[in-house]
């Protein structure tokens, strides 16, 4: 009997193929039929070549259905929308200044919305606007705006008339470089009647009745954004032949970051055309639109979030809404820290440009935060702690394998470190994995035989000057001290760059461990450690928590011959892996790790092999030139 059962699991088109050639010759009527006769082949194509495009669009289907395998923007914008998310819009790049007026006069003095500066980036020239009315009054005769955000971009209007028997109509933005956060809507009652009314983005949806002036925000499927009103039940409805005034800023997003000059270019403010403006921080935040990446990981959980922050997650969620530039968030419990403190929660932000947030854009997060968190917890704001690793390379390789030079593989070897720290490290989850590393180092080049590598890490702390504080430094890693007393003799497994303390401007000290748990200070007499002090500190080898106790520090020594507002302190860790916890951030000191590359002179096979061979220490030497 003929088998009548068709394979149908198969979606490769070579497969689909074969498999209707071997259903069909067990057919009897088929039986004796030649397959790859040119005609019958042409129509066992067609019909596989059918069967793969259906299988092919089905599966493609059956993936745009979903928001974590979702990959056509349009698809995953309409899955968020499911989830009330709103992915971000590109951001324009923000300032902050100081504006002097000289020779004001009057009660009064307003700085109106769309007031122009310009600052020049690598000979690129950037026009930053004011985005709100501002009025000043003078104090003891000077006109001072202070802290204005002034914004990249232009500002741009425009209106739309709403006709209630159009139904098709579309309020969209006609412009894929608008800054949401800057739109403002307002509704006019007709041509005839000007009177206005400000509606709000209803991003809470609590308390909105048919009488609330509000509007809603949503990515249309080209990528631009579109705004539209409530139906008199939820939200006021518009009524016909209202007109709806929208102004907004279209930015060049990232490219103005790092702006720090500012000229004003409106001619006057408020008629005075002599001013002094002084930045109060550079311009940083401009970015792109959320990408669809951010979109599958982000909607779900804003989603979760419920519009509340009470979880750290709920925090890192509304932080990355708030603030759409951080390249990475932690939140954890104040509970959580070293020195707990309850009823807060850290947020750490990592830019996507510079390395800190400004006080003014941390204070803006955490204003905006009060609407979601729970009245009894006080987010707190607070930058990167960031670790550093220090590599010692030593690379063996065959010179018979390369024509390149030990410094161009010294080169190479860097290169490849520091993708490394760019795509794995450098964040917050960013985990250091030693044979990770050590593998990249061999697969530099074929004629790499082998790499000794060790691994140091270094913080650095500011002090105060002059004033005896305690001050705490966290590895949050285990310190390297197989025994009580290790390396006593030899500083331990701590170091510390140098400085000077009150009431001693002649001698320069260091810190370094006993290997017990003590941290000591002492001064170089005839390159001989002198100890001032073997208790200034305790150490704690299982946590990396180091205490510096009551140090008047006076002055800091220069670092590597240039000048330093800190002090560093390196140590060995106790495992070649390194974990950040919390807010820290592990990254690769490649400017000051040292790389020596060095051929192989193994010969195997006779009775001299090896001899005269050099190897390297795999233990960490605990000198480092400062």
């Amino acid at each position: 009997m003929a088998n009548s059962k068709l394979e149908v699991s198969a979606l490769d088109f070579d497969d689909i193929k074969q498999n209707l050639k071997t259903f069909m010759s067990q057919q009897s009527q088929f039986s004796d039929y030649n397959f790859e006769g040119s005609g019958m082949a042409v129509l066992m194509d067609i019909l596989a070549y059918n069967t793969h495009y259906l299988a092919f669009n089905a599966n493609m289907l059956a993936n745009e259905m979903y928001i974590d395998s979702a990959d056509t923007r349009k698809n995953l914008v309409s899955l968020a929308k499911m989830l009330n998310y709103t992915p971000k819009s590109c951001r324009a790049s923000r300032a902050v200044v100081d504006i002097l007026l000289n020779n004001a006069t009057g009660a009064s003095v307003t700085l109106t919305r769309g007031t122009s500066f310009s600052s020049t980036i690598e000979g690129n020239s950037y026009k930053f606007i004011t985005n709100a009315d501002l009025t000043i009054t003078p104090e003891n005769g000077v006109y001072k705006f202070s802290n204005v955000d002034i914004f990249e971009g232009t500002l741009t209007s425009f209106n739309f008339t709403y006709l209630s028997s159009d139904t098709d109509f579309r309020f969209v933005l006609p412009s894929a470089d608008i800054d949401t956060s800057t739109l403002s809507v307002e509704v006019q009652t007709s041509a005839s009647d000007t009177t206005t009314n400000t509606y709000i983005n209803a991003s809470n949806y609590q308390n909105i009745d048919g009488n609330s002036k509000v509007y809603f925000l949503q990515e249309t499927e080209t990528g631009e954004f579109e705004i539209y009103f409530g139906d008199g039940i939820f939200g006021k409805a518009l009524d016909n032949g209202n007109i709806v005034r929208t102004k907004y800023i279209v930015t060049n997003r990232a490219l103005a970051n790092g702006a720090s000059n500012f000229v004003l270019t409106s001619g006057t403010i408020g008629g005075f055309s002599d001013v002094t403006i002084t930045t109060v921080s550079n311009a940083q935040g401009g970015a792109d639109e959320e990408s669809k990446t951010s979109i599958r990981f982000n909607a779900p959980l804003s989603y979760a979030a419920q519009n509340r922050a009470v979880t750290t997650s709920d925090y890192e969620t509304k932080v990355l809404e708030l603030y759409p530039n951080a390249k990475s968030i932690s939140a954890w419990g104040g509970e959580d820290d070293e020195n707990p403190i309850y009823g807060t929660v850290n947020i750490a932000i990592q830019p996507k440009s510079g390395s800190t947030l400004t006080d003014q854009t941390k204070e803006s997060i955490k204003t905006s935060l009060k609407s979601f968190n729970v009245a009894s917890v006080q987010p707190k704001i607070v930058d990167a702690d960031v670790t550093n690793i220090l590599l010692t390379i030593t690379a063996k390789y065959d010179a018979n394998k390369t024509t390149l030079s030990p410094d161009t593989l010294k080169t190479d070897i860097l290169n490849v470190v520091s993708t490394y720290n760019a795509n794995n490290l450098s964040k917050f989850d960013g985990v250091f994995r030693y044979s990770k590393v050590i593998a990249l180092i061999d697969d530099t080049n074929s004629s790499i035989i082998s790499n000794a590598t060790t691994i140091r890490l270094r913080k650095n702390f500011k002090p105060t000057l002059n004033t005896s504080t305690t001050y705490n430094v966290y590895f949050r890693n285990a310190l390297y001290n197989p025994h009580s007393g290790h390396n006593a003799s030899a500083g331990g497994v701590i170091e510390s760059s140098g400085f000077k303390i009150d009431g001693d401007a002649d001698n320069e000290f260091f810190l370094d461990d006993d290997g017990a748990g003590n941290i000591r200070r002492y001064r170089l007499v005839g390159g001989v450690r002198t100890y001032a002090n073997a208790t200034q500190g305790t150490v704690n080898y299982d946590t990396g928590a180091i205490t510096i106790s009551s140090l008047n520090i006076s002055s800091i020594s220069n670092i590597r011959s240039s000048a330093s507002t800190v002090i560093e302190i390196t140590t060995t860790p106790n495992s070649n892996d390194v974990v950040p916890v919390r807010g820290q951030v592990l990254e690769i000191d490649t400017t000051n790790s040292s790389v020596s590359v060095e051929v192989d002179t193994f010969e195997g096979g006779s009775a001299d092999a090896g001899v005269g061979y050099t190897t390297t220490s795999s233990y960490v030497s605990s000198a480092t030139s400062y």
